[in-house]
This record gives C-alpha cells, structure tokens and sequence, in this order.
C-alpha cells in the first residue's frame, strides 16, 4: 500500500522515528500505547502523535490507545516496508563499507544486492557473496539485481555520475551521501543526508551556547 497521497511531507519524516520507537515498545512486550507515551519516547507532544496518525486513518481507541502490534504493521505498510527492498550500493570507502556491515538496515528489511566501485583494488572482489563491479559494469548489475534503492556514498565529483547509471538502470529512489546536489529526472527520489552540514549546525549551536556564556 502507498503511503496516501494525502499526508504532508513532515508527518512522513516523523513516521520512522515512530515506528522505531514502536518498535521498541513491541520489544518490550507492550500491547497497548498512548499518543503521551509515544510522544516521550520520541521526543515530541501528544497532539503532535494524534495529528500525524490521523492522517493514516481511523487508528486506536480514544481513552484507550493504540494497539502496538496493528500500529507497527499500519505504518510499516504505510512506508512500503511490508516486503524487503533491494538496496544497490554505489562507493566502497570506509564509509559504503560501514553502511554495508550495518546490521540495522536488514533489521527493517532493506537488503543489499549489488557493490559498485571504480577502485581496481575492489572491483571483482567479493564481500558476503556479493562481487563487486565496476561503475562501468553498473546500469547492467544494478538492472538485473533488482535494486529499487540507491546509495550514493562516492566522492562528491563521482556522485553525479553514478546517479546518471543507476536512474539508467531504473532505480527511482536514492539516498545520496556524497556532499553535492544530484540532478535527476522528476520521478526520481531523492534524499540527501550531509553530515558534514548536520556538523555544521551543531557548531552554531555550540557557537550560541559558547556566546551566551561569555
């Protein structure tokens, strides 16, 4: 089931942090949970929870709760999450590498099905089964992995390139890494985590904190 075409763009951003804490609570055995308590594990208020739930439909029982289980499985669904995605790499540094040993992205149903790289040293190794092609070779493997997803961990001057060839071979999400802006075709998602400028944010922060005090 798509995620209903009505839902504002910031309720989508807070409906992983949701259903990880959700997560959670379902761990922990917890059958029945209040938008309060929701709002505590994640961070947010009460109001916020029961705004955002409304737009997924007729969701829990007022006075009561809301049912873990049917909540974890509503916005699972909700997100395209009910069935594993394939998930086709692109850069095989230090950091493609620590994504790929990342045991959390299994947990929540994401499998890697293809390594591209363009380092000689890498290319036709093999980790866990899977061999790793070159960024020439990628439009081809990517296609016949299957791969919906794409993440983009290269270099910032290689970013774009590799955008180029998996959105050739049919990919229409992506997560890119790299710290530039990718152009992509309009049916192409795109997602872009920097944590260099997340870095940067905090350094403001602590910037205010460290003016405040002086």
């Amino acid at each position: 089931m798509p995620a209903p075409t009505h839902v504002p763009h910031t309720t989508i951003q807070r409906l992983p942090v949701y259903l990880r804490c959700l997560l959670q609570a379902q761990a922990a055995r917890v059958r029945v949970i209040s938008s309060g308590d929701i709002a505590e594990m994640c961070g947010t208020n009460p109001a916020q929870v029961r705004k955002d739930l409304s737009y997924l439909g007729e969701l829990g029982t007022r006075g009561i709760g809301y049912d873990v289980d049917d909540l974890v499985g509503h916005i699972s669904e909700v997100l395209g999450i009910t069935e594993r995605r394939k998930v086709a790499l692109v850069g095989f540094g230090k950091l493609g590498a620590a994504l790929y040993g990342y045991s959390g992205f299994a947990e929540r149903g994401f499998e890697f099905v293809a390594i591209v790289d363009v380092d000689p040293a890498k290319v036709g190794t093999q980790t866990d089964g899977i061999t790793i092609r070159h960024l020439d070779d990628a439009c081809e493997v990517v296609r016949a992995s299957g791969a919906e997803i794409a993440i983009i961990s290269t270099p910032a001057d290689g970013a774009q390139a590799a955008a180029d060839v998996v959105v050739e071979a049919g990919v229409k999400a992506i997560l890119n890494l790299a710290p530039v802006r990718l152009v992509v075709p309009p049916d192409v998602a795109v997602r872009q985590v920097c944590l260099s400028t997340d870095l940067q944010i905090l350094s403001f922060y602590l910037a205010q904190h460290d003016g405040g005090e002086r």
